[in-house]
């Protein structure tokens, strides 16, 4: 599960009534054609609308007949759907472990077997990680048509100006803002709440996520998540020391790491307070895309009005011998037949011409570092197209891709690491110890 749907429940939409469900097809590709593909997902009401009507606009050109159904619960509708005989031609997982559970499962054709399929086109366009997240035998078995993106930093532009700061680029840049802020005893650099219910330490293991990934690219990254480079090895505890003098270095975080285990990780009003220290004002919160969500209505509102005066996003700068790698999440397409309708509807969501319509109307990022840029309605949603756009490298959720039992205990030992209660060598052997 994507992390922002742990928080934001899905409504079922179903875009285009009146197609029957296609049956569900063996592993081996078909050269047949109907017309008609339909495409399973768990897109909400906007994003599924606007994908809806890109799909009637290829339907025009295609001649085929394309229904989009949005699940309410994607993960385990699918599998409903599936056990009954009733699996669309394609489906497009948040996850992509749930995707290779069925690849392994022989539901799904690999896309190399599909007739009239070209995978050169999109893997020429992809950020380089992409191409890699639902690979078995060999063989791909999904590749993106959406993304979401976590590398950001969400800053005050207003306060910024008033106190003569400058988003920063590199990574000595941040350190030096850090340090400006904490001089000036203006306010905290940050605000870095963990807390989050049931899923306390979610948050923590975003910021571990990201260096280890920027610090080792993309194949490391792959290796750790499957167990293979472990969480006390130099890799990711390089990344764990980089985390800790980011957030547990005295004055950086208000409270230090006792208040951030215990402060929601939506905890958002810091940022907007102009009262400095004495009323915890913060200067930057890292967090995904959704995280304005939880801003003060009033900044939501100024943002529905285009108005970016308090509120506005960079990238967050690659570390000192590291690379500019992107975390996030994404909606991966697989397909369960390989007719040739599927074919050429999978062509083109797999394109960087996909998101024309989503990219003005909703949330959506494109995987695709050739997206025009410029369809992004506004400078916040450029912003984060862009941070995509230009990464080095794409990491998938880490924690989210790890063995359930390993992400619970990343999440636990996490939470206690944070609060000082453990080190980072005690929290890792304990995670480890899961796999």
């Amino acid at each position: 599960m994507k992390k922002a749907s742990r928080f934001f429940a899905a409504t079922a939409v179903v875009v285009t009534a009146g197609l029957a469900l296609a049956g569900c097809s063996s592993s081996e590709p078909e050269a047949t054609s109907d017309n008609k593909v339909v495409i399973y997902g768990a897109y909400g009401e906007a994003q599924a609308a606007a994908f809806q009507e890109e799909l009637d606009a290829f339907s025009q050109e295609s001649g085929i007949d394309i229904t989009f159904t949005s699940l309410a619960s994607f993960d385990t509708d699918i599998k409903v759907k599936i056990e009954a005989g009733e699996a669309p031609d394609i489906a497009l997982w948040p996850q992509p472990g749930g995707l290779l559970d069925q690849a392994k499962a022989g539901n799904l054709v690999a896309l190399e077997d599909i007739a009239g399929l070209d995978l050169s086109i999109p893997k020429g366009t992809l950020v380089p990680g992409w191409d890699t997240l639902a690979v078995a035998d060999g063989k791909t078995y999904g590749l993106p048509v959406s993304a979401n993106v976590k590398t950001l930093v969400f800053y005050n532009p207003s306060q910024f100006t008033k106190y003569g700061y400058s988003v920063p680029t590199t990574d000595a840049e941040m350190t030096a803002l850090i340090e400006k802020i904490k001089a000036d005893k203006s306010g905290y650099p940050f605000c870095a709440g963990i807390e989050s219910g049931g899923a306390t330490g979610w948050p923590i293991t975003d910021w571990l996520e990201q260096y280890v990934l920027d610090y080792n690219g993309v194949d490391v990254y792959n290796k750790w998540i499957a167990g293979e480079v472990t969480f006390d090895s130099p890799e990711v505890t390089k990344a764990a020391d980089k985390v800790a003098s980011l957030l547990f270095t005295d004055g950086n975080v208000n409270g230090g790491g006792t208040s951030m285990s215990t402060d929601g990780f939506g905890n958002t009003a810091p940022l907007f307070e102009t009262g400095g220290k004495a009323k915890g004002q913060c200067f930057m919160i890292r967090q995904g895309s959704f995280i304005t969500d939880f801003f003060p209505d009033n900044i939501k509102a100024e943002l529905a009005a285009g108005d970016y005066t308090n509120a506005s996003v960079f990238a967050l700068p690659a570390p000192d011998g590291g690379q500019a790698g992107v975390l996030g999440g994404g909606d991966l397409a697989a397909a369960f037949n390989g007719d040739a309708d599927t074919a050429k509807v999978l062509q083109f969501i797999y394109s960087d011409k996909i998101g024309t319509l989503m990219a003005k109307r909703s949330s959506f990022t494109s995987p695709h570092s050739t997206f025009d840029t410029s369809l992004y309605p506004d400078a916040l949603t450029k912003a984060v197209g862009e941070t995509m756009a230009n990464a080095a490298v794409f990491g998938f959720d880490g924690s989210d891709r790890m063995p359930s039992e390993v992400n619970a205990e990343f999440w636990v030992a996490g939470t206690e690491w944070v609060a000082g209660k453990i080190s980072w060598a005690d929290a890792a052997a304990r995670i480890q110890a899961k796999f």
